[in-house]
């Protein structure tokens, strides 16, 4: 069977964020470039940490083989002091400030908290092992069509998607979502990563930009804008929760638990929703009669979403204490013991302990369902 097998349907691969949670992300894409090295991927989209994962694919200069692997390589290379810095002095001082002018009841605009952390070191990792003018290399090539990384415009509450590709894409504007054209950088992706109250926001232009996950509520929308009929997505939550919320616990809730749950909305609910979405209108496009023209330009969009099999979250137990010792201070004042905030720590937890556990799952889990992803690929 040949390695590019897309039978001329543009095949897009969409990652969604989730901290260090992605490093799952990169086992998957291993697995199947492991399988499939020359694999054709002419549309990458991704949002928060699959951003980042999506950028350095459509930037590599290489196969999909050899990006995958110097991916991984570099994920191993990734601790958390080369992701965020907590600065206690500037901390402090920012919290007294807010304090005292709430106390006041003054308004000063330098006042703001900006962020728990400093994505400075991040940016600088990236700096170092990213080219991002292999982006516009590759469109010229004809390697690739698009990449898009999705971010979060404060000032309008939109999600802004951020597009390098080909001079004949047609870009969208919809009910608060809108594309841009334009290169795409480093900035692009510190913004799409910014997790709010977390890191600060990332100015780009005129605004200020943070998570992309934030207002994402249709994160699969990007590739079919672009021209997909096949998505190859990965998500970060292993199986829908069972109905019913009676768990056996009477304690109540601490912050730490609380913030994890709101990670969980901001970065894993909308993939599954929106695939849900995908896979009903496909049913009623399935059942048009034949020779009808599906009404506004719809079109079939085959998905096949991989996820993980085991919980990303509970996998964090044991590795609190690989973390810095500000990071565990910060958790442990919201309430959140290692017993009681593993949701919480997962998506901070870029220790290579950590993360290469989640990248061999990756792995595992993509090799267990390669037969699937065959005749997925192979599908006209």
């Amino acid at each position: 069977m040949p390695d590019a097998v897309t039978n001329g349907r543009p095949l897009a691969l969409v990652l969604s964020g989730g901290g260090a949670r992605a490093a799952y992300q990169v086992g998957a894409v291993n697995a199947i470039a492991e399988r499939f090295p020359n694999l054709s991927l002419p549309i990458l989209c991704g949002v928060s940490a699959g951003a980042i994962n999506s950028v350095y694919l459509s930037a590599h200069q290489g196969t999909l083989g050899q990006a995958a692997a110097d991916l991984r390589r570099e994920w191993g290379r990734l601790t958390p002091d080369r992701v965020f810095a907590i600065r206690p002095v500037h901390l402090g001082r920012a919290v007294a400030r807010w304090f005292f002018n709430m106390l006041l009841a003054r308004e000063r605009p330098h006042s703001s908290l900006q962020g728990l952390m400093d994505m400075s070191p991040l940016r600088g990792f990236l700096a170092a092992c990213m080219d991002v003018s292999g982006i516009q290399q590759n469109i010229d090539a004809g390697r690739l069509r698009a990449g898009a990384v999705s971010t979060t415009c404060y000032s309008t509450g939109q999600t802004v998607t951020f597009v390098q590709g080909a001079s004949d894409l047609q870009l969208w504007e919809r009910h608060m979502r809108v594309a841009v054209r334009t290169q795409i950088t480093a900035q692009h992706l510190s913004a799409s990563a910014a997790i709010p109250i977390i890191f600060p926001a990332i100015r780009i232009g005129q605004a200020y930009y943070g998570d992309g996950s934030v207002r994402l509520t249709a994160p699969l929308a990007p590739a079919i804008h672009l021209g997909a009929h096949k998505i190859l997505a990965v998500a970060m939550r292993a199986i829908p929760p069972s109905p019913g919320c009676d768990t056996g616990s009477e304690s109540y809730p601490v912050a730490a638990e609380v913030f994890g749950l709101l990670l969980h909305s901001i970065f894993l609910d909308s993939l599954d929703a929106d695939a849900e979405r995908l896979e009903r209108m496909n049913a009623l496009l399935d059942a048009l009669p034949p020779g009808t023209t599906p009404p506004g330009g719809m079109r079939r969009i085959d998905l096949m979403l991989l996820r993980p099999s085991r919980d990303l979250g509970q996998m964090a137990r044991g590795h609190t204490l690989d973390l810095p010792r500000m990071v565990q201070f910060v958790v442990a004042s919201m309430g959140g013991g290692q017993a009681r905030s593993p949701d919480l720590l997962s998506y901070l937890m870029f220790e290579p302990g950590y993360t290469g556990a989640l990248i061999e799952l990756g792995y595992d889990d993509t090799v267990r369902r390669m037969d699937e992803i065959e005749a997925f690929l192979e599908h006209p």
